[in-house]
């Protein structure tokens, strides 16, 4: 599974998550930071997908929003 989403698709995956999963990203991101520790975002995904019945290209845009939040938040936008 490819974590390389064009950022177009990337932006509609994200505002289609709400309607999908029935959760907002702040819940997801939440679940992605209490849940375990995987050194690559590919694992975080995989995880995701698995533990709470997602597709797993949903998962991979959550990890990918996630991140840039992340990062940004620690000032490496």
């Amino acid at each position: 599974m490819s974590l390389n989403h064009s950022p177009e698709t990337q932006s509609k995956l994200i505002a289609r998550v709400p309607a999908v999963t029935g959760r907002e990203l702040p819940e997801w991101f939440r679940a992605i930071d209490n849940g375990p520790s995987f050194l690559r975002c590919e694992e975080r995904a995989n995880w995701l997908a698995d533990e709470h019945g997602i597709s797993h290209g949903y998962a991979a845009a959550i990890v990918l929003e996630h991140e840039r939040h992340r990062r940004s938040r620690m000032g490496f936008a």
